[in-house]
This record gives C-alpha cells, structure tokens and sequence, in this order.
C-alpha cells in the first residue's frame, strides 16, 4: 500500500513537473509573438491554456494543505468565492475590450493590494487583484485573435533581447525546478509571480501611450502611496500594526516601531514609497509652473514621513540613488557623483566615529545585527553556492538547503537570502547567474538607452529608468527582483515608451524652462 502510495505521489509530482515547463514554454511564446514563428491564433490558444493550467498546476500542489481542506469541507464558501472571483473577470474583460488603454491604469491601482492565502505549511502574501486583471486582459486581448473577421490585433512593439532573456529566465527557473529539494517552493514562485507577471509585461508593452494616460497612471501611484502613508502614520501613533504579526512581534524587541501599512512589510511599503517619490521627483524636475512645484514638494514631505516610519534603510538607499540619476540627467553627472562621494564620506565618518551605535563590531555577530540578519545569509548562502556551483540546488530550495546545511530551524530560515544575486548563485548556480547578469544588462540597456535624445518622452523615460535602477538596488539588500509585478511593469511601460519615435507634432510632456526651477 506504501508503494502504491509512492508511486501515485511521485506520478503526480511528475505530471505538475511536466506541466510546469510547458505553461513556462507557452508563456515564452506568447510574449514573444511574432518572433516565435506562432501564428496568433495558436498563441491565443496557448494564453488561455497558461490561464487554466496554472491554477489546476498550484490546485494539484496544494491540495491537502489546511485551507484548502477547508475550503473542500464548506462548499458554500468556495463556490461563494468563485462566483465572486467570476463576476468581477468578466467585469474586467468587458471594461478592457471597450478600453484597452485601461489596463494600465487598474494594473497600477491593483499592484500594491496582497491578500494572505495559506499555501503548503506558509502563509503568502498573493497579488490577488492583480492576477484578475492580468486574466482578465489576457482573455480581453485573446477574443479578437481567435475571431476570423475583422482586421488583425495590433503585436506592439518588434520583440528582441530582452523579451527573449525575460521569457528564458522564466524558463530556466521552470526547468530548475526540476532538481529542486523544494520542488513545491519553486512551483509556486513560478505561478505566483514569473507566469503571471509574464503576461503582464507582455501586455503592457501593448498599451498606447499618450501624455494623458501617463499622467493619469502616475496620479493613481500618487493618490495610493498618500493613503498608504495616512495608514501608515495611524499605525505609528497607536503603535498598532493592521496586518502580519511577524512585524507585531519583531516590533516587540526593537527599540522602534516599523510600520508597513497595507503591504505586510516595512521594506515592500517603502519600496513602493520611493518609487513614487522617484516618479513625482522626475515629473516635477523640469516642470515652469511654480504651483506644481509646491504641490509636489508637500507630496514628497508626505510620502518621505511614511518611509522614514517605515525604517527601511535599504528603501532610503534606493531612493537616494533614484534622485542622483535624475539629478545627474537634470544638471551635471560630475557635479552629482562629486555630492553622492561626499554623502558616502561622510556616513563612512559617521559609522566609523560610532560604530557601536550602528550595532557595528569586530566579530561576524556586530556584522549580523548592523544587517538585520543579512551577514548570515549571505555567508551561508554563498558556502552552498560553493557546494554546487554550476547548477545549484534548485529552484525554490534556499530555505530548506538553508536548514539543512546550517542546523537551522525555520523560524530563523527564510525562503532567500534578501540579496538576490546570493539567492540565485545558491539556487541556480552559475547557470541562473549567466541569465541574472545577461538580464540586467539588457534592461537596463532597453530603459536607458536613448533617454536624453527621447525629446517630449524625456521626463517618463527618465522616470522609469530610475525607479528601475533603484529597485535594482533595493534587491541586494531585500529579496524580490523577477518576484516584485513592479520589475515587469516598469519594463512593460519602459519597453512601449522606448518604441515611440518622437515627432515635432507631438505635444511635450514637460517643456524644459530656460532657468531651472528650484525644485
């Protein structure tokens, strides 16, 4: 009977193997488009199979978990959810196919939103809204392909490294997972973030972009971060937390209170704080009307008092770096690195006057604690490199490997190393690192390239290429790069920005002033 069982598991597991890659595989082609060499309506069939898959893909997976369990004994529940879950795709779907320009704006409004779903023995934090508005674009964008009549759908912008890269990435992560000690793990960061965030980005770099919609987008961004710091500052105050105990408790042995609003954790919240402070700082930097200006300065105010709550020493980085592009493109790339060395000088000065103060020692536990828990980590992390260095451990493995190398327990685990090239050499090997650099490379070619001469594009170019540097930034010291939906939203944005061709016809998005505004 224990055989029997063996053998049903290890089919199983072997199908959800099997399916993984081909729903990695289908989603590669459907990204790429033309440049596959599939016609659209074979691609439009392979959209909707990512669409079903997936979900019966995680279903298998999870099947005997708790809630799931519960959810199988209270049927009215489940089906409740389900016709609640249906009602607002096809909402979605009939608002996307009158209006297709849309699914920027209720992408970037559904982006922050996580609602807490138990998945095997954890708890994640899922994107929930956005995966409706990722199906239901997909279905709206699916429709006219698999109609005879009527002219074909546009393809967007021609494919080329980067599409390729991206979609490679997402299949290598597939096929590691393979190996993986945690296959399970792997398994969902596939179809929790590099599926469906997949068809996001190929989406986006659809969309038609005009000034208008890219004003409104960036309001949207604007008018969440105010209210996620209104939360957040109501947070401090009471020295209450709305959502995730694990920073309640943490909050308990600190010697100051973090909040993280509605993200589940202070360094998310903050990430996304200093984005938007990076967009609105761009947005204003070549602005004449001196209103704007004042406007936005409140804003940045605003938001700046909900970072600072936040604590998030690695979002502040971030954000300084975002501001130093921008300033360097604004008046003088010497000028700006001369002020960023001076900055780094005097913090080194200040850390060395008091290094006790910054929890800062001559042993690896001062290390540990200036770093939250970060020296450990990496340490670890890059000693299983070295135990597997070609191709790693898999997909998804860190933690378990983690425990297992380290007579660790999964309290004081974590599923990555919060530097993302550590988490990768430990999971992927040299493999996944030769598609992690290659990757960098090509986006940051894709957004920077060609952004001085981009003319009335300039400021939202600009913009996207420096919130991208920043959260580049903010991955080596906190998880979450092809795991964060902002990473394929800012190449989705940045990629249909980048294929306009300028034309004297075209109203500017910011005319530049003759003298610069003290902004």
């Amino acid at each position: 009977m224990t055989t029997t069982l063996a053998t049903v598991h290890g089919f199983g597991e072997g199908v959800e193997k099997a399916g993984l890659v081909l729903v990695a595989l289908m989603t590669g082609i459907v990204v790429l488009g033309a440049a596959s060499r599939v016609g659209p309506r074979a691609r439009a069939l392979m959209a909707l199979a990512v669409l079903v898959v997936t979900p019966v893909l995680l279903t298998a997976d999870i099947w005997n978990n708790h809630q799931l369990r519960h959810l199988r004994h209270h049927p009215a529940e489940a089906a409740a959810a389900i016709v609640v879950g249906l009602v607002v795709l096809v909402a979605l779907v009939v608002l996307f196919m009158r209006r297709p320009n849309w699914l920027a704006l209720v992408a970037i409004a559904a982006l922050p939103f996580r609602l807490p779903i138990s998945t095997g023995t954890t708890t994640s934090n899922l994107l929930i809204p956005l995966y409706l508005v990722v199906g239901a674009a997909t279905i709206a964008d699916v429709i006219p392909r698999l109609r005879d009549s009527g002219p074909p759908p546009e393809e967007g912008p021609p494919t080329g490294r980067l599409e390729a890269l991206l979609m490679g990435a997402v299949l290598v992560y597939a096929l590691q997972s393979l190996y993986s000690s945690d296959f399970s793990k792997g398994l969902e960061n596939a179809v929790f973030f590099y599926i469906p965030f997949g068809l996001l980005f190929g989406l986006l770099r659809r969309v038609r972009w005009d000034r208008e919609l890219l004003l409104r987008c960036l309001g949207v961004a604007v008018v969440l971060a105010i209210v996620f710091c209104g939360l957040g500052f109501i947070e401090y105050s009471t020295k209450h937390l709305l959502l995730n105990p694990k920073v309640v408790r943490s909050n308990d042995y600190d010697n100051f209170f973090r909040v993280n609003s509605m993200f589940f954790d202070p360094n998310i919240y903050g990430r996304f704080l200093a984005l938007v402070m990076i967009a609105v700082a761009a947005a204003v930097m070549w602005t004449a009307n001196e209103r704007w200006v004042w406007i936005a300065g409140v804003i940045l105010l605003w938001l700046m008092g909900g970072l600072i709550t936040s604590f998030s020493q690695s979002s502040i980085v971030a954000l300084l770096v975002g501001l130093a592009i921008i300033a360097a493109v604004r008046w003088d790339v010497y000028r700006t690195l001369a002020v960023c060395l001076g900055v780094i000088a005097i913090g080194g000065v200040v850390v060395a006057a008091a290094p006790k103060r910054f929890h800062i020692g001559s042993s690896s536990t001062g290390a540990n604690n200036a770093t939250s828990g970060r020296y450990d980590l990496i340490k670890n992390g890059l000693k299983l490199f070295g135990d597997r260095p070609l191709q790693g451990f898999g997909s998804g493995s860190f933690s378990k490997e983690y425990i297992a190398h380290n007579d660790a327990n999964a309290e004081h685990a974590t599923s990555a190393s919060h530097t993302i090239p550590v988490t990768i050499a430990a999971e992927q090997g040299l493999i996944g690192l030769a598609v992690y650099v290659a990757l960098i490379s090509v986006c940051l070619q894709r957004l920077c390239a060609g952004v001085t001469r981009a003319g009335p594009w300039l400021v939202p170019r600009l913009a996207l290429a420096a919130c991208f540097t920043a959260l580049l930034v903010h991955t080596m010291a906190y998880a979450d790069f092809l795991e964060d939906p902002m990473t394929w939203t800012l190449l989705g944005l940045g990629t249909a920005l980048a294929a306009i061709r300028p034309t004297a016809a075209e109203p500017s998005a910011a005319a530049e002033p003759s003298t610069p505004v003290p902004a």
